[in-house]
């Protein structure tokens, strides 16, 4: 492999490293490109989760090095959500590749309609709601989120953004630091499968990490730094090109 390919591999991880944590969807950069550049797509796939699975260590440390973090609650929610994917890949449902992205890109803009153009009331605004019961539910929640997760695995970072900001109320900041905290969790599982059955280019793994992890440092950190508003505007523009992408090609 030349100089060049491998600066793409960084490049791409370095791009698809700030969309995943502040928004989602990162892997349909990626995941291309490797296949592009001669992986089979199962060995792109796991290659993809060396980013992916560091990528979320660094976000995960970026937000709380800014005093954003949610550990218990997360603890919680990724248990749950890693009962469920377990569930949910023994269930899996076979269906076209052209069907899901129609399903995906609808997905993706309910997500839009939840978490940007939901009306709030003045009494809501910056309340979160963590009540022993809200805080049931979305772990309840997060259980369908898994088995989601577990059968069709893209854009289930959009549903964690729906059910955090639809259930709880949270921020959308601290939204993505439980975000990432779930998918680190996720990811060691899926990673661990995948090395396993040999099915991970550590080299190129390793380069494309190099780059989703400085993009994931830099993405926590931002989303800390700008709030809400600005996160708003980048998943507004995120999720309908991944949206438009999904349902025309």
């Amino acid at each position: 492999m030349e100089y060049y390919e491998y600066l793409l591999i960084f490049g791409s991880g370095l791009i698809a490293g700030f969309i995943n944590v502040v928004a989602g969807g990162g892997s349909l950069l990626t995941l291309p490109i490797l296949i592009f550049l001669g992986l089979p797509p199962a060995m792109a796939n796991g290659t993809n989760r060396v980013g992916i699975f560091l990528q979320n260590i660094f976000a995960v440390g970026g937000f709380k090095s800014k005093g954003v973090s949610s550990f218990r609650f997360s603890i919680w929610l990724s248990i749950s959500a890693l009962i469920g994917a377990i569930l949910g890949a023994k269930i899996a449902v076979d269906i076209s590749g052209e069907l899901f992205n129609r399903i995906l890109a609808i997905v993706m803009m309910m997500v839009i309609a939840i978490t940007v153009f939901k009306p709030k009331k003045k009494s809501e605004e910056g309340v979160e709601l963590m009540s022993k019961g809200r805080q049931t539910v979305s772990i309840i929640a997060f259980f369908f989120v898994g088995i989601y997760g577990g059968f069709i695995q893209a854009g289930v970072g959009f549903i964690i953004i729906a059910a955090l900001t639809g259930i709880n109320h949270l921020s959308l900041v601290k939204t993505n630091s439980i975000k990432v905290f779930v998918a680190l969790i996720y990811t060691l599982f899926a990673l661990a499968v995948f090395t396993w059955e040999g099915q991970v280019d550590w080299v190129l793994g390793l380069t494309l990490a190099a780059g989703t992890s400085i993009g994931g440092w830099f993405a926590s950190r931002w989303s800390v730094d700008k709030g809400d508003k600005w996160i708003r505007y980048f998943l507004i523009v995120t999720v309908s090109i991944m949206a438009v992408k999904l349902w025309f090609f």
